[in-house]
């Protein structure tokens, strides 16, 4: 494991990356400079160090750790997170979408190393190696940058932001401040701030570019469950059930074409306990796939002849992921070998009868998804499908609620698949899909979906479209290795109808 980092980190080639400030790095290592005592990230605008005064560095709480502050310049941690947590889905790798979720300031170190199936002293060694640092100094390089997100975009309360970011107390929160911003929370503060109060945060979301924010939207809208979500001119909104209590996230989406850059996705959280904010704003950030390198999916796709033309003309396009895995599969199994319509006004109806309510401030907006636990209970003759499919839901639910499969961005993908095909009446379809919209999985290709086909059928610059073409290109689907969900997206993204200007979805 400490190979492939150390590999992944060559110095010569860090260094030059940090020479021309290539943005795609950004996230991937942090700079050290010796010299100042300070990390950046490598697309900072300030002078290049020499390169005898330089370190490099897996992550930023191993910078921080190594005595390095955050760069008041570039500010360093406020950057994607590495694309290779999800196409090598390394122990690491999950471990760090766990943290970034608060599972270490909710049930510490233990309780994320038993979820990962470790002892906390292994996964502190593989983190060490892998990342530079160990769950306790990434979960505080995590809390750190959300109190700073928080103290220049709010007007919170600093007691609010300390334990919002997930700190324990106000004590720690302000020593953390000083010693990794080298500022106090006044100081960052400043004249900055002022935007929002109570239960209501609104931050950016840093995401890579290019990045196809309508059609991520577009998407959003055309699957949406009525009560749990809805969608207007620009933006999408759900409710979310977090640890902690209910919520909601308004996101607004727009479309950043050019690439090298970063972009950032508005986001408005409603919670009902602000300890939630870090597992609020991870969710959100896996539902827009912002740790995605849309670079490095176009030069490989980009040349396909049958979907090389999707990529150049819609560049940036994200697999929509999640907010909570379980609801998720439970969608999923609803929308089998239904029309998108249907599974909508299906899931809606099971929503009314078995959703918590919530009351928000956002029309449309009246339910939480029904968890595991009240859908395992249900009577499969009394959901509205055949009596086939309530079985699999029902046992698919009793199957997230005792444990059995987990669906939590910490599980092994191989795992997840293995246990969900073990159930009754769940295929390789409803597990596939499950890993590529939960799991984040980028290679996972669906060539019995009759969208691809119907998508294939209507691609204007294949000379053949008849079913032999059809055949013939999902036969060399194995070439889009390792994005074919990307590849899936682009074909499923030309039977997309475009979200209803400035009105919310009807519910």
């Amino acid at each position: 494991m400490t190979t492939t980092r150390e590999r992944r980190l060559d110095p010569e080639s860090c260094y030059r990356a940090v020479t021309s400030r290539d943005r795609r790095f950004d996230g991937v290592f942090w700079t050290a400079v010796r010299t100042t005592g300070i990390y950046c990230r490598p697309s900072c605008a300030a002078r290049t160090p020499a390169y005898g005064n330089v370190s490099f560095h897996p992550s930023a709480a191993a910078a921080q750790a190594a005595g390095y502050r955050a760069c008041k310049r570039c500010l360093p941690d406020a950057t994607p997170g590495s694309p290779d947590w999800d196409v090598a889905a390394t122990v690491a790798g999950r471990a760090m979408r766990l943290i970034a979720d608060g599972v270490v300031d909710r049930e510490g170190v233990e309780g994320l190393a038993q979820r990962l199936g470790y002892t906390p002293r292994h996964l502190s060694r593989l983190l060490l190696a892998e990342l530079g640092a160990g769950p306790l100094a990434l979960a505080r390089a995590r809390r750190a940058q959300t109190a700073r997100v928080l103290i220049e975009t709010t007007d919170l309360g600093y007691a609010d932001v300390a334990f919002a970011a997930g700190f324990a107390s106000v004590r720690q929160f302000n020593d953390t401040v000083r010693e990794v911003y080298a500022a106090s929370p006044t100081q960052l503060r400043g004249r900055r701030g002022g935007r929002t109060g109570g239960g209501t945060v609104t931050m950016r979301l840093a995401v890579r570019t290019p990045f196809a924010g309508r059609a991520l939207l577009d998407f959003l809208a055309y699957h949406l469950v009525p009560g749990v979500e809805v969608a207007g001119g620009g933006w999408y909104a759900r409710t979310l059930d977090l640890p902690h209590g209910p919520g909601t996230v308004r996101l607004e989406m727009a479309d950043e074409p050019q690439p090298g850059r970063t972009a950032f996705v508005t986001a408005t959280f409603t919670l009902h306990d602000l300890r939630d904010t870090t597992a609020a704003v991870e969710r959100a950030r896996r539902l827009l796939d912002a740790d995605c390198d849309p670079t490095a999916v176009a030069a490989h796709l980009g040349t396909d002849p049958v979907v090389g033309p999707l990529v150049r003309a819609r560049p940036g396009l994200r697999v929509p992921g999640q907010v909570d895995g379980d609801e998720t599969a439970v969608r999923t199994v609803v929308g089998q070998q239904v029309s998108v319509t249907g599974a909508r006004t299906v899931t809606g109806r099971i929503v009314a009868e078995h959703g918590r309510p919530a009351v928000t401030d956002v029309p449309g907006l009246t339910h939480l998804f029904p968890d595991a636990a009240t859908l395992a209970e249900v009577d499969p003759a009394g959901l509205p499908m055949p009596r086939a499919r309530g079985r699999a839901l029902v046992g698919l639910a009793a199957a997230l609620a005792s444990g059995d499969v987990v669906l939590d961005r910490g599980a092994d993908r191989d795992d997840v698949r293995r246990r969900m095909l073990a159930l009754p009446g769940i295929g390789p379809w409803t597990a596939d899909y499950v890993a590529m919209r939960a799991l984040a999985h980028p290679d996972v290709f669906l060539p019995t979906d009759i969208g691809v086909r119907n998508a294939l059928r209507g691609l204007p610059h294949l000379p053949d479209r008849d079913d032999g073409a059809v055949a013939r290109a999902i036969a060399g689907a194995d070439a889009w290795r390792p994005w074919r969900s990307y590849a899936l997206m682009h074909l499923w993204s030309t039977l997309m109808p475009p979200v209803a200007a400035d009105r919310p979805e009807e519910t």
